[in-house]
């Protein structure tokens, strides 16, 4: 590893992340999932996705390593933090800026269509949060979901990225492609800019209404020459199933973790106000969520 800079461990996985000494390239080490990972970025590569182009793969030391050509030195995560610093909010340059990469993206799906398949228990963990709160596993739920599946199979199934979000995208691409499978267009990107609610203010910047009305404005502006229709009427049905995500593997396994055991709580409240929502209008509005901050006040 002498011509690399270590960057990172790996999120979620086995591994890490180096960069060239030159900046030129970014190499990331790990197991079978990573080189299963590496495949399917090729695949998709291919087909115009905006993806990092993969030069080298091989094994070394025992570990498989996947070598990119750098897209861009900072997340359009990282990008809105220093927006929020100062004030408070991403900047509308990172909104713009994630809708022109999130309108490559679905032009690039779009033209590829896959065969209907299942895929709500891969995208929202689904068996995952049903162990872990036996007490959701109930049959209003089930017929929740059911009517939200329903509506999303009018739109066509694509390769997707299952994990999308700003820490994810560069002004030139998408980058950690590890959860990857099918889902109906627009799954992954429409909810990009929602998702930050549910990190309860951990992100470290908001977004605004207006910033996510825009936000889907302009994909929909895309999605209507690709299929006819404006994807934003599903964005609901989408957030359904990111309430399941971001509630799966949260309960902890310490008791003495109150810290933790809050979080749970938080996210389970989550997605009791998403369901509650949608169940009504088939939509669901991020911005009536509470602070984790908040809700942590009012759960003491």
């Amino acid at each position: 590893m002498s011509d690399w800079e270590y960057v990172k461990d790996r999120t979620a996985a086995d591994g890490a992340v180096w960069r060239s000494t030159d900046g030129s390239l970014y190499k990331r080490t790990g197991d079978a999932d990573l080189q299963a990972e590496a495949e399917f970025q090729r695949v998709v590569a291919g087909l115009g996705y905006p993806v990092p182009e993969i030069v080298d793969v091989g094994n070394e030391n025992g570990c498989f390593f996947v070598v990119e050509r750098a897209i861009g030195d900072i997340s359009l995560h990282e990008e809105a933090l220093a927006d929020a610093k100062e004030h408070g909010y991403l900047g509308d340059g990172v909104v713009r800026t994630a809708s022109a990469v999130a309108s490559r993206l679905m032009q690039a799906q779009a033209m590829h269509p896959l065969p209907t398949t299942p895929w709500f228990d891969r995208a929202a963990f689904a068996a995952d949060v049903f162990a872990e709160n036996p007490d959701f596993d109930t049959a209003r739920i089930h017929t929740t979901v059911n009517r939200a599946l329903h509506r999303m199979a009018e739109l066509p199934m694509v390769y997707g990225h299952l994990d999308y979000g700003l820490p994810n995208v560069l002004r030139a691409g998408i980058i950690d492609w590890q959860h990857h499978g099918p889902v109906p267009l627009g799954y992954d990107i429409y909810p990009a800019l929602d998702i930050v609610a549910f990190k309860g203010g951990g992100k470290g910047y908001a977004t605004t209404p207006q910033q996510r009305d825009a936000y889907v404005t302009a994909l929909d502006e895309t999605s209507v020459p690709l299929i006819g229709r404006q994807i934003s009427q599903y964005l609901g049905d989408f957030l359904l199933v990111k309430c399941f995500f971001f509630l799966a593997l949260m309960r902890p396994s310490d008791p003495s973790r109150h810290d933790k055991h809050i979080k749970w709580q938080y996210r389970r409240a989550l997605f009791t106000i998403g369901l509650d929502q949608y169940e009504s209008t088939t939509r669901i509005d991020t911005g009536t969520f509470p602070t984790l901050e908040q809700f942590t006040a009012q759960y003491r």
